[in-house]
């Protein structure tokens, strides 16, 4: 089994349409939805990861381009401005799959992006707001 992760751009059109439904049941796809916004008549974007036999994820992503879903890999998902961060460390606290933690000899908060579920609890948790989730 294959994993993939990457980012739907829905254009309006498209937001009320059983899209994901169609993977599950046309490519043997199973989806995880990482982070969604989709509001009806607006343009809607998903973190998603696909698994599933390479060839059904080749067809899958094939089958949204055709549609005009925008697909792009995950490439960056969560930013972290390490220049304003002062390791307080809030953020490790709320971040359940461990994918932000300290390290002990430095003291710096480091982040581990292939935890990371893009819950988006450590923006809320970062008091200076140097956390952020960005969809690319």
């Amino acid at each position: 089994m294959a994993k993939k992760r990457i980012v739907l751009t829905f254009p309006p059109e498209l937001v009320d349409q059983p899209i994901i439904y169609r993977l599950v049941k046309d490519y043997d796809l199973v989806p995880n939805i990482l982070r969604a916004q989709v509001t009806p008549k607006e343009e809607g974007k998903m973190v998603l990861e696909l698994e599933g036999g390479k060839e059904g994820i080749n067809k899958g992503l094939k089958y949204l381009e055709d549609i005009k879903v925008d697909v792009q890999p995950l490439a960056k998902d969560i930013k972290l401005d390490e220049q304003e961060c002062t390791s307080c460390g809030a953020c490790i606290a709320v971040c359940s799959p461990k994918a932000l933690s300290m390290n002990k000899e430095s003291w710096k908060l480091e982040f581990d992006r292939n935890r990371c579920l893009l819950c988006g609890l450590c923006v809320l948790a970062c008091p200076l707001g140097v956390i952020q989730v960005e969809f690319e």
